[in-house]
C-alpha cells in the first residue's frame, strides 16, 4: 500500500546550516531547532502534511553527517532505513532540497564531506530533482553573497548542476521557502540510489555508494591513528631512555587516546551492517504505526515527497 499522495521533499545540509528553520518556515512546524552547530536533529523527522496551491506536501528533516552526537555510520544508517522503508511501502521523493550557509567563509573539509555523502545517497540520475539551496543572505553583503555564490556554481556546485539540479536563494521568509518547495512540487518522483540498492538490488549497507564512502572514510582514519601511534611509541621508548617520566605519561595517555579512537572506527566499520537491520528493523515497526494511525487518509491515493539534507 502506498502512504498517500503528498509530495514528500527531504532536507539536507550540514549541521547548523538552518535546515530545521526552513521546515518550519515552510510547514508552519515547531520541530526542535538547534543552537549554534550544536545537533538537534538526532533522528529523520517529518513535519505534518500542510497545502500548498492545493497539493498536500510533507517536508523531511534530515541530520548532518557531521552530527555533534552520532557517528557518520549512524547517521547513514537512520536515513538509509527510512528512505529504505519509505520506498518498500511505496513511497518515492518528488525532489530533495540541500542546503549550504552562504555566509560560511569557504567550502570547509565538513562541508566537503556533507556534500559527497548527499550525492551517493541520490545518485546522479535523480540530480534533476535536486535543488541547491543557499541561506543566511542576511550575514553577508550583496557582493560577497554573489561572489561565494559565484565560486559554488564554477566550483563545487558545477558537477550537480551540469547534471540538472537547480539552484535557490532562501531570505529566510515563509514566501521564499515555499517558492523553493514549488520549484520541486511538479517533479515526477524518482528513485533515490541508495533506496535502489539496498531494495531492488538487495545490497548490504556496506556495499551502497554511500556505505563504501563512508568506510574508505574510516579505512583512512585507521591507517593516520595507526601511524601517530607508531610515532608516539617511538618517543615512549625514548623517554623511558631518558628516564623522562613526565613525559613518558603524557605520552602513553596520547597512546591510549589514539588506540580507542582506531578501535572505535574498526568497530564502526564492522557492525554498519548489523546497526542497519536494527535500525530497519525500528522503521519498519514505526512504519506500521503511520500506517494504521493514518490509514483513512492514504486509501488510493497516489504518494510524492520532499528530503532536505
Amino acid at each position: 500500500m502506498k502512504l498517500g499522495t503528498e509530495y514528500q521533499h527531504s532536507v539536507m545540509g550540514a549541521t547548523g546550516s538552518g535546515k530545521t528553520s526552513f521546515v518550519n518556515m515552510a510547514s508552519r512546524s515547531s520541530l526542535r531547532i538547534g543552537t549554534g552547530l550544536e545537533s538537534c536533529t538526532a533522528e529523520v523527522q517529518l513535519t505534518n502534511e500542510f497545502t500548498l496551491d492545493g497539493q498536500p506536501v510533507i517536508l523531511i528533516d534530515t541530520p548532518g553527517f557531521d552530527d555533534t552526537d552520532k557517528s557518520d555510520t549512524d547517521i547513514l544508517n537512520l536515513i538509509a532505513a527510512f528512505l529504505a522503508t519509505a520506498y518498500k511501502a511505496g513511497s518515492k521523493l518528488a525532489g530533495v532540497i540541500y542546503i549550504h550557509r552562504i555566509s560560511d567563509l569557504r567550502f570547509t573539509g565538513i562541508a566537503k564531506r556533507n556534500f559527497k555523502m548527499f550525492r551517493e545517497l541520490c545518485g546522479d540520475s535523480t540530480l534533476k530533482n535536486v535543488i541547491l539551496v543557499t541561506n543566511m543572505w542576511g550575514m553577508v553583503t550583496k557582493d560577497v553573497g554573489e561572489d561565494r555564490e559565484r565560486e559554488l556554481t564554477t566550483k563545487f556546485f558545477k558537477p550537480v548542476l551540469d547534471k540538472g539540479a537547480q539552484l535557490a536563494r532562501h531570505h529566510n521568509t515563509a514566501e521564499s521557502a515555499r517558492n523553493i518547495i514549488r520549484g520541486i512540487m511538479k517533479n515526477h518522483p524518482m528513485v533515490l540510489q541508495i533506496q535502489r540498492e539496498l531494495v531492488d538490488d538487495h545490497k548490504d549497507i556496506t556495499d551502497t555508494a554511500a556505505g563504501e564512502a563512508i568506510n574508505k572514510e574510516l579505512k583512512e582514519q585507521i591507517r593516520r591513528h595507526q601511524a601517530e601511534l607508531k610515532t608516539v611509541q617511538e618517543d615512549m621508548l625514548k623517554a623511558l631512555k631518558d628516564k623522562d617520566e613526565e613525559a613518558r605519561q603524557e605520552l602513553e595517555e596520547e597512546r591510549q587516546k589514539l588506540q580507542e579512537q582506531v578501535n572505535k572506527a574498526r568497530m564502526e566499520s564492522e557492525n554498519m551492517a548489523s546497526n542497519y537491520q536494527k535500525r530497519m528493523e525500528e522503521e519498519m515497526r514505526q512504519m506500521q504505526e503511520r500506517i494504521n494511525q493514518l490509514q483513512h487518509q492514504w486509501d488510493n491515493r497516489p504518494f510524492g515527497g520532499c528530503l532536505v539534507m
